[in-house]
């Protein structure tokens, strides 16, 4: 099952397909920005009853060197069988479209990071045949972007950024960063690079500081997830007043009960709890319409 940031690592790069030209530098390469971009269909089946899909797949267009096919791959594990895949895709692409392909592998961890670099060659050793050498950005080599105008100035950047450090100990600044500067983007941009961040963090401890930045403003992050913290926001408020409530009026609260209402995230029931509890002289009265 595709995962949250598993998306994340290479849906960034088709929001802002320039980001490669970007993170080619980090990787001791110069690409030039494209003038144009395509995004082309990312499905390599043939024929045969065999399906093979590339994550993302782009046609960049350059002015100094013309046109060339980028397909981004998201990583988050070590898998044998990831560098034979690899190199079907890069020259199924070649043949196909007959222009120069690039290989981009995003990783969230260095492990992964050194193991997708390779390279592989496909024949013996004396015969290497076709060799792999993925590009390759993580967390070893991606930059840590803390300084509020370096992410103002490259939003894509600072997302990407945040992403393959999902798991580092630079982590909450490089977010509390991310956050600030994007409350100064456009907010349709800020709305997708918002999302594209929480499917990257996953469910990772960062995430929970990612929600809070966002709800910390719900003004200004109009989101799926924003509406999702306002929501638990909403219910946990209304849990935590009617276990006082509860408590003011003497009612015995056990503890299965007090779990069963702070675990509720169904506004409406707590609403109704809350009403109930008003001249409830028992738990059980509380729970009674349930």
């Amino acid at each position: 099952m595709v995962s949250a940031p598993h998306e994340a690592m290479h849906r960034i790069f088709q929001q802002d397909p320039g980001l490669f030209s970007r993170v080619s530098r980090i990787l001791g390469l110069t690409i030039p920005a494209p003038v144009a971009v395509t995004v082309l269909p990312t499905d390599l089946t043939e024929t045969s009853p065999i399906e093979r899909r590339v994550d993302t797949l782009l046609r960049l267009q350059t002015a100094e060197h013309g046109a060339f096919l980028l397909a981004v791959e998201a990583q988050g594990k070590k898998d044998p069988d990831k560098p034979a895949n690899w190199a079907y895709y890069t020259s199924f692409l070649w043949t196909k479209y007959r222009l120069p392909t690039a290989l981009l592998v995003v990783c969230q961890d260095s492990a992964t990071a050194e193991w997708a670099q390779g390279p592989v060659a496909s024949g013996p050793p004396q015969l290497p045949t076709l060799t792999l050498r993925p590009s390759v950005v993580g967390p070893h080599n991606m930059p840590v972007i803390t300084d509020l105008d370096e992410a103002r100035q490259d939003l894509g950047l600072a997302t990407l950024s945040a992403i393959t450090h999902a798991s580092s100990p630079d982590i909450d600044a490089i977010l509390k960063t991310l956050s600030a500067a994007l409350r100064d983007a456009p907010q349709d941009l800020s709305f997708i690079l918002s999302e594209l961040t929480a499917q990257g963090l996953g469910k990772r401890p960062a995430s929970h500081l990612w929600r809070n930045l966002m709800a910390a403003d719900l003004s200004f992050f109009k989101s799926p997830i924003s509406e999702e913290i306002r929501d638990e926001g909403r219910a946990k408020g209304r849990a935590e007043d009617t276990l006082r409530l509860l408590e003011r009026r003497g009612v015995e609260v056990p503890d299965e009960a007090r779990e069963r209402i702070t675990t509720c995230d169904d506004l409406d029931t707590l609403s109704r709890w809350f009403d109930l509890a008003i001249t409830a002289t028992t738990i059980e009265e509380v729970f009674a319409d349930a």
